[in-house]
């Protein structure tokens, strides 16, 4: 995994450090998502946690939201499009 560490601000102002693992945009260019860890393992299989959250651009600050069903959707299908990748 690539150690590219991004800064990200909590709703409440809290800064956290976390390592981007990729940042996919819509096949229509309007939604851009982050994926994202906080290096937590977890499970008997040492599984890490991935975070994946919307970003928002308002005025030039970007900001993360969670994501809806549907967008979840279009999240999978943008990851296997990589995963299938040649």
């Amino acid at each position: 995994m690539d150690n590219t560490m991004v800064e990200i601000q909590k709703a409440d102002g809290t800064v956290e450090n976390v390592t981007l693992v990729t940042y996919l945009i819509s096949n229509d260019g309007l939604s851009q998502y982050i994926i994202y860890t906080k290096n937590e393992i977890q499970g008997d299989a040492k599984d890490h946690v991935i975070y994946i959250s919307k970003v928002l651009s308002n005025d030039g600050t970007l900001t993360l939201t969670d994501i809806s069903d549907v967008e979840w959707n279009d999240v999978l299908h943008l990851m296997k499009k990589i995963a299938n990748a040649e």
